[in-house]
């Protein structure tokens, strides 16, 4: 994998500009915070974005891939200022879980998620190298 920096560019904090991979894809569809038996633990933003993480790196085992190989990750937030006021608790987890690898990565907020209590959502493509 390939980190892409353009000359000159400011060098981003948490995410990449691009990166460049090949490999077998692996495609995770919009994780978000509840648990293994669709249950919420927590309406806390910083809480459902730890457990969405944790789906995804479970997600990914499944296909024998790591955090590591995360190439894109899309965050979908429904409050751009929770989001921005979880900035800390969300730093915390994501390092805790992902590590400190950093994709190429999208925060938009929308208007709602299909889940009601659901207050983020996070989707994510990795590629595990070729053996």
């Amino acid at each position: 994998m390939d980190i892409l920096q353009p000359p000159g560019w400011p060098r981003p904090r948490g995410y990449s500009n691009g990166v460049a991979a090949s490999g077998r894809q692996i495609f995770v569809s919009g994780m978000i915070g509840w648990n293994a038996d669709g249950h919420f633990e927590s309406d806390d933003f910083a809480m459902q974005a730890r457990q969405a993480l944790l789906n995804i790196v479970e997600v990914l085992r499944e296909a024998g891939a790591e955090p590591r190989h995360i190439v894109r990750m899309t965050w979908y937030v429904v409050d751009k200022r929770e989001y921005l006021a979880a900035s800390e608790a969300l730093g915390a987890a994501y390092r805790e879980i992902i590590g400190k690898h950093f994709p190429a990565m999208t925060a938009v907020e929308v208007r709602a998620l299909i889940e009601d209590r659901a207050r983020v959502e996070i989707e994510v493509t990795a590629v595990l190298p070729e053996a």
